[in-house]
């Protein structure tokens, strides 16, 4: 059967625990490999009613996938309550994330599925990074300016050339090393994870029309367009930079593989209106596959049995065949 993967639950009082088993009980339906959770067994027995089995080891978890849901505990030193969350529910987030990227590391599970996590409640124990993407670089040994986010929907992959920070920071930010780094680290991971063998990229502008040659902006002309052509000497089939309006309707889609975004949410926009409950986010750049739904804790709807478990059944759909892939071109 092979490698179980790891699925931190994230935030116990979130929605991570019942998309998780909502995803077992899709396995068969889904062809989803075997995973093992990583959390607090009574996160999922307060909003689920199917088999769990607690179990010691990804071993122990591989052998018990087809008739339970196999959870490593990772226990909240106190009462759990689905929507209300807590420190102690922060503290089980992070030893389970933790414990994730260790057993992933080590070869023990073949890849990792992150839940959605609480930064608020994360913050308020010390977390410092702005989100798991930066929090798994770093106990993987990668920079974070070689650990890139790839959102992806079925028809739709980007990369947000810079994160987590406002927008007026972009500008600064936006380096023609940032884009060569970013780009180089996409297009290895398209290589790898996604057996595309010469990847498309396309290069979004930062201004309006893509700056109007200068008339709207320079950072085309200053930053994007010398990326671009440092890129395509390397060999790197790269278009661009492009007006983003223009970028995102089906026949445009059909041009490329990947759109490489200057900013957060010119790339998460398209994405999150077209698949917003299939979309995923894969972390690449890693010596491991980590991918994670692309949402939230979603509080709201937690112990209502109204989660939607599409985009966590497609992040587990889509660490597993990026690490078989990984391990066949190994093998």
């Amino acid at each position: 059967m092979g490698l179980p993967l790891a699925v931190a639950l994230g935030d116990p009082a979130g929605i991570g625990p019942e998309i998780t088993a909502r995803a077992w009980a899709a396995r068969a339906e889904r062809a989803l490999p075997p995973f093992v959770a990583i959390g607090d067994p009574r996160a999922i027995a307060a909003v689920w009613d199917g088999p769990i089995v607690v179990v010691a080891s990804p071993d122990e978890a591989a052998a018990a996938f087809p008739t339970a849901l196999p959870i490593l505990p990772e226990p909240v030193d106190g009462p759990i309550t689905p929507g209300a969350p807590d420190i102690a529910g922060a503290r089980s987030a992070l030893a389970s994330l933790e414990r994730g990227i260790a057993l992933t590391r080590a070869g023990a599970t073949a890849a990792l599925v992150t839940g959605p996590v609480s930064k608020a409640q994360l913050y308020a124990i010390g977390y410092r990074w702005p989100g798991q993407t930066e929090f798994v670089a770093d106990r993987c040994g990668v920079a974070a300016e070689d650990a890139v986010m790839l959102l992806a929907g079925p028809g739709l992959r980007v990369v947000p050339l810079t994160v987590h920070v406002p927008y007026t920071s972009v500008p600064e930010l936006l380096t023609v090393d940032l884009v060569v780094r970013r780009a180089r680290v996409t297009v290895a991971g398209l290589r790898g994870q996604f057996g595309i063998d010469a990847p498309r990229l396309a290069l979004a502008g930062l201004n309006p029309h893509a700056g109007e040659g200068g008339a709207l902006g320079g950072e085309e002309i200053a930053v994007l367009e010398p990326a671009a052509a440092l890129l395509r000497a390397e060999g790197i089939a790269i278009a661009g930079p492009m007006a983003a309006d223009t970028m995102f309707h089906p026949r445009a889609r059909a041009q490329y593989d990947v759109a490489l975004c200057p900013y957060h949410d010119q790339a998460l926009i398209p994405v999150k209106t077209l698949y917003f409950d299939e979309g995923v986010n894969m972390t690449l750049g890693l010596p491991i596959v980590r991918t994670s739904p692309d949402h939230g804790t979603a509080f709201g709807l937690a112990g209502r049995a109204m989660a939607e478990p599409g985009a966590m059944i497609a992040a587990i759909a889509m660490a597993g065949q990026a690490a078989a892939r990984l391990s066949d071109a190994a093998a």
